[in-house]
């Protein structure tokens, strides 16, 4: 099975996804499957006021809708509506877009660093690789896509350990 995207192509939806808390609720939902307010909010330490609230706007952007199985007619069950959400760089030359990517940038940094921070003890499988390598701007697409085509792959296995797999391409500081 594919893995699917919501592509941000605009800065209102950027607006809405950029939301500390959205962010969190999206994550939950895509990490731990369908899920209501109260359970969400449960997890987060959150209202489960709060946490409908901000899930009905992710759903007024596409980024969430209603688990296909609904258990019960009292509180409605909330699932995420892709596997990732990506953006163009180029929203971030839009008047005020460098706050809302920054912002999203910002929560990025906060999981990889909550996942390294849980990383404490060696394990088959888990570890660190870092590679430098001088590309032309094609040819870093064409890795990316490369690294996606393998990710895609894998993604939808059942093993018996979930992971956080970060993909990053940032420029040598050197």
């Amino acid at each position: 099975m594919a893995l699917t995207s919501k592509v941000v192509e605009d800065l209102d939806t950027l607006k809405a996804v950029s939301h500390p808390l959205r962010m969190k609720l999206l994550g939950a939902l895509r990490a731990a499957g369908p899920s209501t307010a109260s359970e969400l909010g449960r997890q987060l330490g959150e209202s489960s006021g709060s946490t409908s609230y901000h899930l009905r706007q992710l759903e007024r952007f596409g980024f969430v809708g209603d688990a296909d199985e609904q258990p019960s007619g009292r509180e409605r069950r909330w699932k995420s509506l892709h596997d990732m959400t990506s953006f163009p760089a180029s929203l971030a030359d839009l008047d005020g877009g460098r706050e809302y990517v920054d912002a999203v940038r910002r929560r990025q940094e906060d999981h990889l660093r909550e996942g390294l921070a849980s990383w404490t003890e060696p394990r088959r499988g888990i570890g660190h690789s870092d590679y430098l390598v001088t590309l032309d701007p094609e040819d870093l697409e064409a890795l990316e896509q490369e690294i996606e085509a393998v990710i895609e792959r894998y993604s939808k296995r059942a093993g018996s350990e979930r992971v956080s797999l970060h993909v990053l391409a940032l420029p040598h500081p050197g």
